[in-house]
């Protein structure tokens, strides 16, 4: 066991863990986020996407003890007060979610570029979001949602 202390969509956490134990295991078991989705298990899918000190991470493949002294933001922390965040309306406006499953890693991978880049370019966004596979809506909704976000629109 190891302690770590982390702080995720701005609360602190201490907790002793196995150093075996994922970020992605650690989120939903020990803090119970469960909006971090377990897709494939090898960072292939990108469900289960967070920023990580400011970068999109596949938290099945970082292990928790890694995270000692970071700072995590799940797609729980996106909204506030119980509101979606321009983000997440955008995605509701366009139509961008089908089932879900994908979603939440979706939009925090789209979070993540748009702290870096305010208004980026189409091709920008598909790279972005390129590790985030979708098998509902065929990406054309999640684009529009993204340049609508950075546009400051829902």
């Amino acid at each position: 066991m190891k302690k770590i202390k982390v702080k995720v969509n701005g609360k602190e956490y201490v907790k002793d863990i196995p150093e075996y134990k994922t970020l992605l295991d650690f989120l939903r078991e020990d803090l119970f986020l469960t909006g971090t989705k377990r897709g494939c298990g090898a960072g292939e899918c990108g469900a289960c996407t967070v920023i990580l000190n400011g970068r999109a991470v596949n938290s099945c493949l970082v292990l928790a003890v890694e995270c000692d002294g970071a700072e995590i933001k799940t797609i729980e922390g996106e909204g506030e007060n119980g509101k979606l965040s321009p983000l997440q309306e955008a995605f509701q406006h366009h139509h961008a979610v089908q089932c879900g499953f994908c979603t939440p890693g979706m939009v925090m991978s789209a979070r993540s570029l748009l702290d870096r880049v305010p208004h980026p370019t189409e091709e920008e966004i598909k790279e972005a979001i390129e590790g985030n596979f979708c098998r509902c809506t065929g990406y054309k909704q999640i684009v529009e949602a993204i340049i609508d976000a950075s546009r400051g629109g829902s």
